[in-house]
């Protein structure tokens, strides 16, 4: 079968390896869960990694093509990443600044009166206005689909295993992070926390926005 072939295990391999590499997915699912609780940080992996599959739509579609051929539609995603990453980044600064701690809630395991939108909206945006996932997926996934292959559904296959590595890593993280939610609300841990959050946030959207369009 096409889902299992020989080119299936070099994927699990490099997609798992992947997964696990620290970066802002981790960030911020570590500072969504700090922030909001288990909760939060579940849902902010499920829409992290939900936008696996838009980039493996559109890199199956070719539009990807199109983005890494235009400089200009290049450049306009990759500042839109680069801000939403800045703001994100500066927001937990503000509560750094703040000397804004973890709600009780989120410590204690109760229903907090939050909407669920708002760490699935900021985990969707950060994956899908990522050139830089634009660019893996428009690289990686074509060595695995064979000749013969449908595209989008082979495509649509690995976003979806992908998806499943992925999140098992991330809700484990948002295990550990839970464990220690006493611990992490100290005020002072807290707004180290955001700080340090926040600082490598804006690190990486000034980074990002200054990253070239690949030839």
């Amino acid at each position: 079968m096409m889902w299992f072939d020989a080119q299936f295990w070099p994927f699990l391999v490099a997609i798992t390896l992947l997964s696990i590499t620290p970066g802002v997915d981790t960030l911020l699912v570590i500072r969504n869960t700090a922030r909001g609780g288990l909760r939060d940080g579940v849902l902010t992996s499920l829409a992290i990694c939900a936008g696996l599959f838009v980039h493996a739509t559109v890199s199956a579609l070719g539009i990807s093509l199109i983005l890494l051929q235009s400089a200009w539609a290049f450049g306009v995603l990759k500042l839109a990443g680069a801000a939403y990453l800045i703001w994100l980044g500066i927001a937990s600064l503000g509560a750094a600044r703040r000397g804004q701690g973890l709600p009780v809630g989120a410590v204690d395991g109760e229903r907090r009166r939050v909407s669920a939108w708002r760490p699935l909206r900021e985990g969707l945006l950060s994956n899908v206005l990522n050139p830089k996932t634009v660019v893996f997926y428009m690289a990686f996934l074509p060595q695995f689909i064979a000749p013969g292959d449908p595209a989008l559904a082979k495509s649509l296959w690995l976003a979806g295993v992908h998806f499943v590595i992925a999140n098992v890593w991330q809700i484990a993280v948002v295990l550990l992070v839970g464990r220690a939610g006493r611990w992490l609300a100290s005020p002072a841990l807290s707004r180290w926390l955001n700080g340090l959050t926040g600082g490598v946030l804006v690190a990486f959207g000034a980074k990002l926005a200054l990253t070239r369009a690949p030839a």
